[in-house]
């Protein structure tokens, strides 16, 4: 159980109520001045803090205390006690971000129950951070192809640092996973991720949400900022933050500081920032719709996740990883993946990237029978049109026009590129699996005038010789 903090000028009181709580089985500490209220706050938080308004001999009074705690420390419930107690000064202390306010000569069972309340709310406030950890450490980078293995190196340079970092992707990447990657292996990681949906916020309510607001009647509601201080405050696709908002994230860059919308006191945050986008942003400065200087402030290490296209070798790794993951969570069948269905997989075009395969393993493990592998059979045959749109086989959309000849040419050319593809590169492993001699594919390849590029890009094309030279 965290331990209650007790500051007040007057001794007997101090101790008295001090003693009460260690009777009730709680640890406590006690300050008798500004000064150590503050070292103890600093040495190490406590679960809840009890202060008097008024301290005499002290460098602050319990308003300034209060300002200063909350803005370091927002999470640690505070309760005012005063002998003086009028409306405004309540009022005033709940502004602020007190808990509660109790005035003097206090009801001892009054106390208690405002004592146990406060104290929950510090339990459910450490659980809720402990569930973000959580959340945090099981969010598991899951691959083994180059692309895969090039983004987790660039990925741990960056966790040593505190610098801010974009991350660059096609929607369903996996562009959340690493920065909770960046979070978790960082100094950061024993506090807040908080993540800021740009596109999912209404414009005209996105600086409520960011900065928190005050009101008298409402007190201080922190925002996002506020709740990710001293640990990572992620930006999802920055690129559809609100012009106006942009502005003011500028100057919290810069400042580290920023007002709650109806406040005037300036409230310190420190902060590292991810954030992430689709878009090109430097075509959205263009067309004027992202600030260049908020873009050059967040884009200090820029990282590209690759799509699950460039890493198909991990399909089979990633199918798997889900299996187990929605069989934990769910109690959906464990199911292993037939070699036919593993072919399949990797062969499909993946415009939802990871999500997309997530959803689809989920999906067949529940229309599935629920014996026995996943056949290929049991995977989309065939891709419907609009956002939706599953994986399938693509082949060439002219060979039904084309001579029996050209067309078996064009199909073992596309066949082999979509297999070559689908191993990174890697020609033995292709032979083996089309059931051919290395050498023999080789001959093949140059015969269709397949040319495979170096072993480290893995990129291929043929030439047509009527034409100039042509990517596959």
């Amino acid at each position: 159980m965290s331990d209650i903090l007790i500051v007040d000028d007057e001794r007997d009181i101090r101790e008295l109520i001090g003693d009460i709580l260690e009777d009730e089985g709680y640890s406590t500490r006690l300050a008798a001045n500004s000064t150590e209220a503050m070292h103890e706050v600093n040495a190490e938080p406590p679960g809840l803090l009890i202060l008097d308004i008024w301290l005499k001999d002290s460098k602050m009074d319990g308003i300034d205390i209060l300002k200063t705690v909350k803005r370091d420390n927002p999470d640690i419930p505070i309760i005012i006690i005063s002998g003086h107690g009028n409306i405004e000064i309540a009022v005033a202390a709940i502004k602020q971000g007190a808990y509660d306010f109790i005035e003097k000569p206090f009801n001892i069972d009054q106390l208690l129950v405002v004592i146990r309340r406060a104290m929950e709310t510090s339990r459910l406030r450490r659980e809720n951070q402990k569930l973000r950890r959580r959340e945090t450490e099981v969010c598991e980078m899951i691959g083994e192809s180059g692309g895969f293995r090039g983004l987790v190196s660039q990925l741990d340079k960056v966790t040593r640092s505190n610098g801010r970092v974009m991350l660059t992707g096609p929607a369903g990447a996996g562009k959340e996973v690493a920065a909770r990657y960046i979070h978790a292996h960082s100094g950061r990681a024993a506090a807040p991720f908080v993540t800021v949906n740009c596109a999912g916020v209404a414009p005209d309510t996105m600086e409520e949400v960011l900065f928190g607001r005050e009101s008298p009647e409402r007190g201080v509601e922190p925002g996002l900022l506020e709740q990710a201080h001293n640990g990572v405050l992620y930006f999802d696709e920055v690129a559809d933050m609100p012009l106006g908002t942009q502005s003011k994230i500028l100057r919290v860059l810069v400042d580290q500081s920023f007002c709650r919308v109806g406040g005037q006191d300036k409230v310190r945050v420190d902060l590292r920032v991810i954030s992430s986008t689709n878009r090109d942003l430097l075509d959205e400065i263009a067309r004027g719709a992202f600030r260049q200087e908020l873009y050059h402030r967040l884009n200090v290490v820029p990282i590209a996740v690759p799509s699950l296209s460039e890493r198909r070798e991990d399909i089979p790794l990633l199918a798997n990883h889900f299996i187990q993951s929605f069989n934990k969570a769910q109690g959906l069948p464990m199911r292993a993946l037939s070699a036919d269905a593993v072919a399949l997989l990797q062969t499909m075009i993946w415009p939802g990237n990871v999500r997309q395969l997530k959803n689809l393993v989920e999906r067949v493990l529940i229309l599935g029978d629920g014996t026995g592998p996943i056949e290929a059979r049991e995977l989309p045959q065939d891709a419907p049109s609009g956002d939706d749109e599953e994986g399938r086989v693509v082949l060439s959309g002219t060979l039904a026009t084309l001579p029996l000849r050209e067309a078996r040419e064009a199909f073992e050319r596309e066949y082999l590129l979509t297999q070559i593809n689908r191993f990174g590169g890697n020609i033995s492993r292709t032979a083996a699996f089309v059931g051919m001699e290395r050498s023999a594919l080789h001959r093949k390849l140059k015969s269709l005038g397949v040319v495979t590029g170096p072993k480290s890009g893995g990129r291929l094309a043929y030439i047509d010789e009527d034409q100039s030279q042509r990517v596959g």
